[in-house]
């Protein structure tokens, strides 16, 4: 499995020391962890909390994910692949966005994004990320940074076993982000856009799929939220965090 360490000119630019890791690596839990799944999980619930959801809960298997919607009838259930009983909706953003979530709970299972961000749940921050919620992200982790002396972020590559270049290029766009705020995103969307779960996603490969998915998947902030999992009576749980821009932007 591949680990693509912080280079040196990225610790010269600030506190944040960031390491980019496959599920399989985390030998112990970070404190600050940003989990990424571009295609598509974390696409998938921004445009959730875009459609009005309270939160989502994150479930450790197809069995949990069905009795937590079988305790709470009025949950809306979504998994990867194919449309199946007892769940309500695929892991598509292009299906997706036509749904009515407001105040809703949601309950999602997937093979990548969730598997990580479970993975991570004893961390002191927990973040799951796309490029549809790259700035806010970033700007969250640089809050961080700037209230600590030096600080690491654990970058959890969930796709591919921790090779999928969509996710890796999310995680190195947010982290050079985070230390630069004028950090041009057009190679790392083009790294994405010619991934191999972009060409599956187009080709019909996957199963579940709208025809827009690569392209909601790779759109830059469209959403103007962080999101925060954490524990919440042994669920982990997602919210969206709003992020103020700094002060300087306030003011223009």
């Amino acid at each position: 499995m591949r680990l693509v360490a912080a280079s040196p000119g990225m610790r010269d630019h600030g506190p944040m020391e960031a390491r980019f890791v496959g599920i399989a690596e985390l030998a112990e839990a970070p404190s600050v962890a940003v989990v990424v799944d571009v295609m598509r999980a974390f696409t998938v619930a921004a445009w959730a909390f875009g459609q009005g959801a309270e939160r989502i809960v994150l479930a450790e298997s197809l069995d949990e994910a069905l009795a937590l919607k079988a305790r709470h009838p009025d949950w809306v259930a979504l998994k990867d692949g194919p449309p199946a009983p007892g769940f309500d909706a695929v892991n598509s953003p292009g299906l997706l966005r036509s749904l009515d979530l407001g105040g809703r709970t949601v309950v999602q299972k997937t093979m990548a994004g969730t598997v990580g961000a479970l993975a991570v749940k004893e961390a002191s921050l927990v973040l799951c990320a796309g490029f549809v919620v790259a700035e806010a992200t970033a700007r969250l982790l640089r809050t961080r940074a700037g209230d600590s002396d030096c600080y690491g972020v654990t970058f959890v590559v969930t796709g591919e076993g921790g090779r999928a270049d969509e996710d890796l290029a999310c995680a190195q766009y947010i982290a050079r982000r985070a230390l630069e705020a004028g950090t041009d995103a057009a190679e790392y969307l083009r790294r994405a856009g010619c991934s191999r779960a972009a060409a599956e996603l187009a080709q019909g490969v996957r199963r579940g799929v709208h025809p827009d998915d690569v392209a909601l998947c790779l759109e830059l902030d469209r959403f103007p939220f962080a999101m925060v999992a954490a524990l919440e009576d042994s669920l982990m749980v997602l919210r969206p965090c709003a992020v103020p821009p700094p002060a300087d932007e306030l003011s223009i």
